[in-house]
């Protein structure tokens, strides 16, 4: 193996497009999930002024899951 090969990070988070390069960059330092809120945050910004108040409700249903999974989370310890 050579000095510049460096092993692969697993699972198939890692692996996709977009959603993994942000999840190397979080894993690596820790700092960059601000820089994500901020990004997520201004798409909803900048969606809302595009479209209107739909885009807040597509976000709203959207974090329903996340949310009812984070509860169950809360109340198992």
């Amino acid at each position: 193996m050579a000095l510049s090969d460096t092993p692969a990070p697993g699972g198939i988070l890692f692996r996709l497009p977009i959603i993994g390069r942000i999840a190397r960059d979080i894993e690596r330092e820790p700092d960059s999930v601000f820089y994500l809120i901020v990004g997520i945050l201004s798409l909803l910004i900048i969606g809302t002024v595009q479209w209107g108040l739909p885009v807040l409700a597509m976000a709203a249903l959207a974090a329903v899951p996340v949310m009812f999974v984070v509860l169950i989370l809360i109340t198992l310890g």
